[in-house]
């Protein structure tokens, strides 16, 4: 037997197709039986990499007496949150409105129209001693109250409705100032953790987008602070068990402050973003450990997350193979790897990567999180630990692997494109410039119409209308001008753009709907409420995205009306820059492109090898804030650049080039 999640394409979906839940997918049809037969909604949103999820689905959706409750007493919709992220938003919001906190799985009770009046995330099986109920005992208690509390159950609905219809526009206007950019730094540094890295304490996430402001801060001002929070942060990361010392590539976040246990799961996005960041912070310092960290996230996308021939990144890396594993595939204990390991290799092992018993897993305290606890002794044990990284490697491919979900989504397939152009440049790896340039290829010959923009899903029409496909893939496009010089993808970038001010654009207030005008699903709660998203959380806040997209088309050709409009939409949101400060720093990152002189590099000269392209290389290579990167085909080579309004003469030569760009 199956429900009708057989057929949906999620992956996510698809798992649940065997349970007994009469589960159906988010649609019209759902909600109108939920009207007809006067039922409350469960609604259950989570992600195939999502461990909670697998967790609950194992105890609470597998049993029959479960799914009996729910059968008889709900309807039951599954959605997964990666395909819908207009439905998850709004229905974080809302949950997070009753108990303080949202995350998946979220566990949300609506009325048939759709407004959450009882939720959580994950639900225990069982009733425990201290007095949190489980399932079956929440799923009775909420059945009854619908039916005798009616009036109860309108008043939550109503208030939780009122909330999420104000705080979706996270728009607030105010001038835009260079004051802005100090402020929001000043508030970073304030969530600085100077002992172990990153901000704020446990769990600790990355913030790449913090750590790129941060640099640009430091090349501006030359503050040792700011320098300092970056280089500390990406350090302790890169030592940290959140990054996978075996097969490259990081974790989603870690639950301790001190980086060392990680939730397993493995995202496209947020390797997106660490892989610019580290490439940026090499630009910028020439660390050899920014580099080689940044080589693994490279080496992992291209083994793991992609297929070459079809040109598409995928979407994830499950934390664990089953529901009750925590992560084991990427633990060791010490046996495991004493038994793929020379005596000299596992001592090196133990001592660097600290493999001992106990290690760090709760469920198992046999298995260690591989992290840098020291460097090997002497010269001659490096070779002895890179050998037994192989070896480990080689073990660990020869265990169950986690599922990867091979989704292509338009705006994580963009933000990877991006990163692997920087890397191709900065780490001279040309592979990567082939995939990317494939991958932004197939976005617009299989995404992209002029009249509907970018769809959610690579091969897929719908769903579509999501300012953050659209976005990301105008950001890329800006990237692949800049690193091929072909100006059919600055115009696609502009195409983009325009598509987006006609079908998401405030006229009256000015920013950016998250969901174009004609995508509202106008049945459901919520869904008709359009957001206005600043907050980067966890990806790059699709407003702030839009802003640095104005700023870089401005800045390319110098259009007025860019300029406008990036006026215009900074000023909607600048009077919460501060306050968001570490969770708005993409609209951090875009004021300081509109309130500070950026860096045009223009390289001129003939198609092939040869100086021209030798300095276009440079221009790409160097780190500069605020840069932007012309190329143009000429009979000569020659380089200028312009920081501000003052223009260099033109140079001709790589080493010319570095030294107009210290």
């Amino acid at each position: 037997m199956t429900n009708l999640l057989a057929t949906e394409p999620s992956a996510y979906l698809k798992s649940a197709a065997h349970q007994p839940v009469h589960w159906r997918p988010w649609g019209d049809e759902a909600f109108a039986q939920a009207r007809a037969e006067d039922k409350p909604i469960l609604l259950d949103i989570g992600a195939v990499w999502c461990h909670w999820c697998h967790v609950m689905d194992g105890e609470s959706y597998e049993d029959p007496h479960v799914a009996e409750l729910l059968n008889r007493d709900f309807i039951c919709i599954k959605v997964d949150r990666d395909e819908r992220p207009d439905v998850d938003v709004r229905y974080q919001r809302a949950v997070a409105a009753l108990t303080g906190q949202g995350g998946w799985p979220l566990t949300a009770f609506l009325n048939p129209a759709g407004e959450v009046f009882f939720g959580g995330t994950y639900f225990p099986a069982d009733d425990n001693p201290y007095g949190r109920p489980g399932f079956a005992t929440v799923l009775q208690h909420v059945a009854r109250l619908y039916r005798e509390e009616r009036e109860k159950v309108a008043q939550n609905a109503q208030a939780i409705h009122q909330h999420v219809a104000e705080t979706l526009n996270e728009a607030k206007p105010g001038p835009v100032t260079p004051l802005l950019v100090e402020q929001a730094a000043d508030q970073m540094a304030r969530l600085f953790d100077v002992r172990y890295g990153g901000f704020g304490t446990s769990p600790k996430f990355p913030h790449p987008a913090a750590l790129e402001f941060l640099i640009a801060r430091w090349h501006d001002t030359g503050l040792d602070w700011a320098r300092e929070v970056v280089e500390k942060t990406l350090t302790a990361m890169a030592r940290g068990g959140i990054r996978d010392h075996v097969g490259g590539g990081f974790h989603r976040y870690a639950v301790d402050e001190r980086w060392i246990v990680p939730h397993f799961e493995k995202m496209a996005y947020d390797n997106a973003e660490l892989l610019k960041a580290y490439l940026s912070a090499y630009q910028a310092w020439g660390a050899p450990l920014f580099r080689e960290v940044a080589t693994g996230i490279v080496d992992w996308v291209l083994e793991v997350l992609s297929d070459r021939e079809a040109g598409a990144f995928f979407t994830s890396q499950d934390a664990d193979v089953g529901p009750h594993d925590d992560g084991d595939y990427w633990t060791w204990t010490p046996e495991e790897a004493r038994a793929v390991l020379s005596e000299r290799e596992f001592d090196v092992v133990r001592r660097v990567y600290d493999v001992e018993d106990p290690g760090e897993m709760q469920h198992n305290p046999k298995k260690n999180v591989l992290w840098w606890k020291r460097d090997p002794a002497g010269d001659d044990e490096w070779p002895l630990l890179k050998t037994a990284r192989v070896k480990l490697k080689a073990a660990r491919h020869r265990r169950p692997a986690p599922f990867v979900d091979r989704t292509a989504y338009v705006s994580w397939n963009a933000m990877l494109a991006a990163a692997f152009l920087q890397a191709g440049a900065v780490l001279d790896r040309p592979e990567c410039n082939a995939l990317a340039l494939a991958v932004l290829e197939r976005i617009w010959k299989d995404a992209w119409t002029e009249d509907s923009g970018v769809a959610h899903v690579l091969g897929r029409a719908e769903p579509r209308g999501m300012l953050e496909d659209n976005v990301q893939s105008a950001a890329a496009f800006l990237d692949a001008y800049e690193a091929t010089g072909n100006e059919d993808w600055l115009a696609r970038a502009a195409r983009v753009m325009a598509y987006c001010t006609a079908a998401h654009w405030d006229d009256a207030a000015g920013g950016f709907f998250d969901v174009a005008r004609d995508r509202g699903a106008t049945g459901v709660a919520y869904l008709t409420t359009r957001a206005k998203p600043v907050q980067d959380s966890p990806t790059p806040a699709p407003n702030g995205v839009a802003a640095l997209v104005l700023a870089r088309l401005w800045a390319l050709t110098d259009r007025k009306e860019w300029r406008a409009q990036l006026d215009r939409q900074l000023g909607a949101f600048a009077g919460t820059a501060v306050e968001l400060s570490l969770y708005g720093a993409t609209l951090a990152r875009a004021i300081d492109w509109a309130v500070h002189p950026g860096t045009r590099i223009e390289v001129s000269g003939p198609r092939g090898q040869g100086a021209g392209c030798d300095m276009h290389l440079v221009a790409l290579q160097t780190y500069r804030p605020r840069k932007v990167v012309v190329r143009r085909i000429a009979e000569r080579s020659a380089a200028t650049v312009c920081v501000g309004t003052t223009c260099s003469l033109p140079v001709a030569t790589p080493e010319e080039l570095r030294g107009l760009l210290p």
